[in-house]
């Protein structure tokens, strides 16, 4: 530990599909092998997509008696907001990060989650569809009339983080690069997203584009960054990783650049 408190991240979007659970783990990962003790909690107690991908990833390096670092996780089984507070606690005494995913849904445990982060991650995908979650636009103009219901509650949890310990959170957008989407609706959405950080207080951070490597890599539980045990790597692969290390910089977290250290866990 270097002394500093720990600092939470939490990853939500009300939505599916918006690679959320496959960023934290890039992001704990990345986090890990940078040495820094890392905790991840599984809030999705039914998918466990997050806790299903390192449980992977801890066996591919038992089969392949294989070195990946892996941060230390768990999947809250029990929906109370004690038990989170808890087990964040239990984190937080020797980790320098902990990492939360949330479900892809509003319920009391992801409010809990949020109110409690020092940054949130919300990841998107480049659509109106995706955007609407946090801003509504005008049908012929694209011009955004008014923030989202899901704006206005991290809006409210933030409020509550500060009159609880005085924190600031900062908010990140994470805006999903679809292949697949054409040019002048990628910029639509870009202007009215860029429209609604002003009003609303995010910031948004390219994220990852569309690519199968990510499904790929789930059943083993790896990641870009392991690039020995990936193997066979392509020039997709390469411009994977560099959209990840963009990630990880934009994201600005708190991180440390030299300090060597073994960190263990309490099982």
């Amino acid at each position: 530990m270097s002394g500093k408190p720990v600092h939470i991240v939490v990853f939500a979007n009300e939505k599916g599909g918006t690679g959320k659970s496959t960023t934290a783990v890039h992001l704990a990962v990345a986090l890990a092998q940078t040495n820094h003790a890392v905790g991840c909690i599984d809030l999705d107690h039914r998918q466990r997509t997050m806790a299903r991908y390192l449980e992977n990833r801890e066996g591919t390096a038992r089969r392949e008696n294989a070195h990946l670092p892996t941060p230390a996780f768990s999947t809250l089984t029990h929906p109370a907001e004690a038990a989170l507070e808890q087990e964040i606690g239990r984190m937080a005494a020797v980790a320098d990060f902990v990492i939360i995913d949330t479900p892809g849904r509003d319920d009391p445990m992801t409010r809990a989650a949020i109110s409690r982060a020092d940054t949130i991650v919300t990841p998107m995908n480049d659509s109106f569809v995706d955007l609407d979650l946090i801003g509504q636009v005008d049908a012929d103009t694209y011009k955004v009339k008014r923030p989202s219901f899901y704006a206005e509650l991290i809006w409210d949890l933030r409020k509550e983080r500060g009159k609880r310990d005085g924190g600031t959170v900062d908010w990140v957008v994470m805006r999903n690069r679809m292949q697949h989407i054409e040019a002048n609706n990628m910029r639509r959405v870009g202007k009215a997203m860029d429209e609604l950080a002003k009003r609303t207080g995010f910031r948004v951070v390219p994220g990852l584009g569309e690519r199968v490597i990510y499904r790929e890599l789930f059943p083993k539980g790896l990641t870009l960054l392991d690039r020995d045990s990936i193997g066979g790597l392509g020039i997709s692969h390469i411009a994977a990783r560099q959209e990840l290390r963009e990630l990880v910089a934009a994201l600005g977290l708190p991180t440390k650049d030299t300090q060597q250290a073994e960190f263990e866990f309490a099982q």
